[in-house]
């Protein structure tokens, strides 16, 4: 080889994940680590081959690190196989990376909670994922470099609890924004690469159980269901029946003479569907899943391979929540409520991936199917103070997240030319059939007659009501995009690309109030809810004469549709995107990376009505821009083990669809309804990072960073009261800055001169922390106005106080790992901490309450893994300890002398073991 190719190939290497296709793909290393390999292979024991204990050399030009899996927007594939300089450093952005060697060391079940580890990184309960404070409106999320669909109605980022580490083979986290990616790059990047075609067959099984301290055994609440709801599927049970789906798909209002309201009754009330029932004995969890792959040889240089997989998991969850309101700044309460709820939730995926190597050319395809179901039965008893009375209230409910995504990605190598193709659909559906809420109340004080009887007269919520609410959402998203790169000579190379993104969503939700009239008997009010909704009540309601003959009513059923005004919404965002990046090294040690990218976008929600047509409502958005989004980093390389780095960059964040639709939702996580403002526009984020990289033997480093960020109409959270009721709404606020500090350590000990058992043994130290601090920006102007749908504009100093932080932001975020592990196999003991410091969720109603604050806390886990060999096959047994502190679920708000709280419950510790044998 020529040296001038010499050079090019050594700068293809260095630029592999941040110039598209300018990076060719390297060859296909061995299998995809921790899963999928043999044992001896695994890169917890092989991290650093050239390290083999006696005699290394640890300068770190001569050090090789296995390479992650790593598929990004435009660049190669998968790039496998040892390089000497690890992703972090190599890339001229700042990222994190977790391989599998990383994920398997944190013992996480799903990739949310494997992320919580990596710098400036925290979760939300409902695997969303914070970068640097940030919510989850300013992170994005990316599955092998294309975008992925959202199954959450209250969120357009997809949670990252429904992907379990058996699929993923690494994430990168990128913080810093380049033109290659999305202009949607508030927080950062999470881009996700599936796992990839093995170089040898294999089958790995595995199995686990768990529990926790609040629940495992104990005493819970449950319903029937269908007989299939172990496995996270329903038998057709909750299947909506004919009488009802003919009034849905009718298109008429719910008084209309045609409808059939006493048909419809008789339909609903379904025992198996409403009875709660208390269990004294709730099971362990458990796990299982298998794995598989091949490859071949195809034509006379090309090699074909199959990898499928698919687990199923069933877990059980008791939470015990206190939940109060408060009416004024002094905290005195409006309302005290206790709720227990036992969540039951089954895990379903299965992924199949084809790969074909045909000379320098590679082709992907991969099919992607994950099923999250939560059964959820609950009873809460809430003490209003206004009314002076004390209500009972028995929920059960069923939902159903589930997405299927199929890609292809192909890359072609010309010489200096390559052409990398990409292209998806991705479908995600929500369903939540027959959400039902029976509601029996009690005067307070009351200690005779009726009066101290919990009643349910079904009479809209004066003493009882009954509601049950029918929730759908389909999303499909279709993505292509090509990019064209050629490398001009030695120092500088070019790349080109466009996108098409394009996002349809429909979502609907018709809730139904069962009342009946004024001549209900009272003492009717006193039946459990399978026999307030029972045939022969039902018929008696519409039989006068049965009512007269029995000296009862008269009285009769009425159905209102609450739901009947905005039944449905359809949303949409259509991206047409082009791009131009470089990477220009004028002088040996200095590389720019620049790049420019041009999006041009349709947002759109409309209402429609009950026939399925536009409404005509005002609740509609159309937004409609069009951004240059220029991104530049400079990356000094000051000496062979230091360099520097600064980067400035110009983003964007849409409006999440949930955000915009005025429609109610109810969050079960946080227990917490949402309305959206069809009013949002597009917040503009400025950013800036500077950062010090140190890099040691052993692959050890150290980094040290500073960051910025301007950010104009960020979107915020408020809650207001409406007919007494709090709800939770979105508004832009005028701006906001965020800046702040990260700081990151990674030491790799070698142990083998402390004598011969620690030949092989290495120490493990990875210690980060991150410090942030936001402030919004509020002029005391009655011409700085916000839009907060359905009032009307105001002074957006009515709704936000100038320098309150950013909604989602910590102050201080830690994460440390201290482990021991052996590099000839499996052999890993990790103690892993966790800190993450109080951080609003909402604002305080009208500015006259606190803000809500949640407060995470200090956690502490401890995983173990050991490999062994037990008849020929290679095992691994796996140990968790999780939350051996035992921190709480905290959500309150403190005016300095009275604290409420507003979401808070036990969480208990949980343990769990697992064994996986590979064959």
């Amino acid at each position: 080889m020529s040296t001038g190719k010499q050079l090019t190939a050594l700068l293809l290497l260095t630029t592999a994940l941040t110039i598209p296709g300018v990076a060719f793909a390297q060859d296909t290393g061995v299998g995809t680590g921790a899963e999928g390999v043999p044992a001896e292979e695994d890169p917890a024991t092989d991290s650093a081959a050239a390290q083999q204990v006696e005699g290394v050399d640890d300068t770190p030009q001569e050090e090789e690190f296995e390479e992650p899996e790593i598929s990004v927007p435009g660049g190669a594939i998968v790039v496998t196989g040892r390089r000497r300089q690890d992703v972090t450093r190599a890339s001229s952005q700042v990222v994190s990376v977790l391989d599998s060697a990383s994920i398997a060391r944190t013992g996480e079940g799903d990739i949310a909670g494997a992320l919580n580890r990596v710098t400036g990184l925290s979760t939300a309960g409902n695997g969303l994922v914070y970068v640097r404070g940030l919510g989850d409106r300013y992170s994005l999320a990316l599955l092998n470099g294309l975008p992925l669909p959202s199954p959450q109605p209250l969120s357009r980022v997809v949670p990252l609890d429904i992907f379990p580490t058996s699929v993923i083979a690494s994430s990168l986290v990128q913080k810093t924004y380049s033109a290659n990616y999305p202009g949607e790059f508030g927080g950062g990047v999470i881009n996700l690469t599936t796992r990839a075609v093995p170089d040898e067959s294999f089958v790995k099984i595995s199995g686990g159980i768990s529990g926790d301290t609040e629940t495992t055994f104990g005493t819970g609440y449950t319903y029937y269901g269908s007989s299939y709801d172990w496995f996270g599927f329903d038998d057709g049970r909750r299947t909506i029946r004919p009488q009802l789906q003919n009034y849905f798909d009718s298109g008429l209002t719910i008084d209309d003479p045609d409808v059939d309201q006493r048909s419809i009754l008789l339909e609903l009330g379904d025992p198996n569907l409403v009875l709660l029932q208390s269990t004294d004995n709730l099971p362990v969890n458990w796990s299982a899943g298998i794995t598989a792959g091949t490859s071949f040889d195809v034509f006379s240089d090309g090699r074909f391979g199959i990898i499928a997989t698919a687990s199923l998991s069933n877990k059980w969850r008791n939470r015990f929540i206190t939940s109060q309101s408060a009416i004024n700044a002094d905290l005195d309460l409006r309302e005290d409520s206790r709720e227990f709820v036992t969540d039951n939730r089954v895990l379903a995926n299965a992924m199949l991936g084809f790969g074909l190597e045909v000379g320098e050319h590679r082709f992907r395809i991969v099919n992607l199917f994950i099923r999250d179901s939560l059964k959820r039965a609950s009873l809460a008893q809430t003490n209003d103070l206004q009314d002076d009375d004390d209500d009972l209230t028995q929920s059960t409910a069923w939902f159903e997240r589930q997405l299927f995504d199929t890609q292809f990605t192909g890359e072609l190598e010309f010489g200096d030319l390559s052409v990398d193709l990409r292209a998806g659909y991705a479908q995600t559906q929500r369903e939540a059939p027959y959400e039902w809420d029976f509601t029996y109340s009690r005067v307070l004080g009351a200690t005779e007659g009726l009066d101290s009887i919990y009643l349910n007269l079904q009479d809209g919520g004066q003493r009882g009501q009954t509601t049950v609410a029918f929730s759908d959402l389909t999303e499909d998203l279709y993505y292509g995009g090509i990019d064209l790169s050629y490398q001009l000579n030695d120092w500088i190379g070019l790349t080109i690309g466009g996108a098409y993104n394009d996002t349809d969503r429909l979502s609907s939700r018709r809730e139904l109030d069962i009342r009946a009239s004024t001549g209900f008997p009272t003492v009717f009010g006193a039946l459990r809810p399978d026999n307030l909704l029972g045939d022969a009540l039902i018929e008696l309601g519409y039989d006068p004469a049965a009512q007269a003959a029995g000296g009862i009513g008269p009285f009769s059923y009425t159905i209102f549709d609450t739901t009947g005004s905005d039944p449905a919404f359809e949303a949409g965002l259509e991206i047409w995107a082009g791009y131009a990046q470089t990477r220009i090294e004028p002088i040996l040690g200095v590389s720019l990376d620049l790049g420019v990218r041009y999006e041009d976008a349709v947002q759109k929600v409309i209402p429609l009505g009950l026939d399925g047509l536009p409404s005509g409502s005002a609740n509609s958005t159309l937004l409609e821009n069009d951004y240059w989004l220029p991104a530049a980093t400079l990356t000094w390389e000051i000496a062979d083990s230091l360099q520097f780095r600064v980067n400035a960059s110009k983003t964007i964040a849409r409006p999440q669809f949930r955000e915009l639709i005025f429609q109610t939702y109810y969050d079960p996580e946080n227990n917490r309804q949402f309305n959206g403002n069809p009013r949002l526009i597009d917040s503009e984020l400025t950013n800036y990072e500077a950062r010090l990289e140190y890099y040691w033997g052993s692959g050890s480093r150290a980094s040290i960073a500073g960051f910025y960020k301007d950010i104009e109409n960020p979107i915020e959270i408020y809650s207001s009261f409406t007919d007494n009721e709090e709800t939770f709404r979105f508004a832009n606020a005028p701006s906001a800055k965020l800046y702040g500090a990260e700081a990151e350590v990674q030491w790799n000990k070698d142990l083998y001169d402390l004598g011969e058992w620690w030949d092989s043994k290495r120490f493990v130290a990875i210690a980060n922390y991150t410090y942030t601090q936001s402030e919004l920006q509020v002029p005391d102007d009655d011409s700085v106005v916000v839009d907060p749908f359905p009032f009307s504009p105001q002074p957006a100093r009515n709704f936000f106080r100038d320098g309150a932080p950013l909604t989602g932001q910590s102050d201080h975020l830690v994460n440390l790992q201290l482990g021991l592990e052996d590099l000839d196999r499996v052999s890993q003991v990790t103690f892993l901490i966790n800190y993450a410091s109080e951080r609003v969720v909402s604002r305080g109603a009208a500015l006259t309450l606190p803000d809500i604050v949640e407060d995470p806390g200090l956690t502490l886990d401890f995983v173990v893994r050991q490999g062994i060999t037990l008849g020929g096959a290679d095992m691994e047994v796996k140990f968790e300890a999780r939350n051996l502190t035992g921190r709480d679920n905290i959500e309150f708000q403190d005016n300095g002398t009275t604290r409420i709280e507003t979401n808070s419950y036990d969480v208990g510790r949980s343990f769990a073991v697992s064994l996986s044998a590979e064959f």
